[in-house]
């Protein structure tokens, strides 16, 4: 037997139709341009126009973060996931994207410092730190650790998109950023809500006017 569904089959329309309703969903009328820009990637990935009420951003984080990434800033992703989620050929300087997760130390790290291996890969963050931009999509430890290491001194990054997802930690971390006062551009979204197709679509705006 042969079934065959009634779908839209062209991905261009597709596209066109996706975004189309998502301007007609949510309110960007508070919002710059660039960052409305980048709040309809973020809804796009979670498929949840009211997701744009729940954004915190500085004004500087879409122009600081294309700035960087097209000086040639390196990308420091917190998993794996959303390190897969940003698509390369978007990338206006085939900018380096560093997952120190993987890397065969942090299990020692973690041990050393009583934290998660989320956060010990933040200590394999520093030499790299100043003037990347910093992905989380997953873990909220490696968001507090982050703002840690920052507050004791560590260099700036260029942006932090933080999006940690989840029900311990995840909306603390968030706020944290949101009033951490650290001279560093970012963008978040408040609550549990988060993850790694939303953070990597987030820089994926960042990086899509350098094409």
């Amino acid at each position: 037997m042969t079934v065959e569904y009634d779908y839209i089959r062209d991905p261009q329309e597709i596209y066109r139709q996706s975004f189309a309703q998502i301007k007609a969903a949510a309110d960007f009328g508070s919002m710059p341009a660039d960052i409305a820009d980048i709040a309809v990637r973020v809804i796009h990935a979670c498929g949840m126009p009211e997701a744009v009420d729940e954004l915190a951003w500085s004004n500087d984080v879409a122009i600081k973060g294309r700035e960087a990434l097209k000086a040639g800033a390196k990308i420091i992703v917190d998993c794996r996931m959303a390190r897969d989620g940003i698509i390369r050929n978007r990338l206006p300087a085939d900018n380096e994207i560093l997952c120190p997760l993987i890397d065969a130390r942090v299990p020692e790290i973690a041990k050393e410092i009583g934290n998660t291996r989320s956060a010990a890969a933040v200590e394999l963050w520093k030499e790299h730190l100043e003037g990347a931009v910093v992905v989380i999509g997953n873990a909220p430890t490696a968001l507090f650790r982050l703002l840690e290491v920052l507050h004791a001194g560590a260099p700036k990054p260029a942006a932090i998109l933080g999006f940690p997802v989840g029900f311990v930690g995840a909306a603390e971390s968030k706020e944290a950023l949101i009033e951490a006062d650290i001279g560093v551009p970012f963008m978040t979204l408040r609550g549990r809500r988060g993850g790694s197709a939303i953070a990597s679509a987030a820089l994926n705006a960042v990086a899509k006017d350098n094409q």
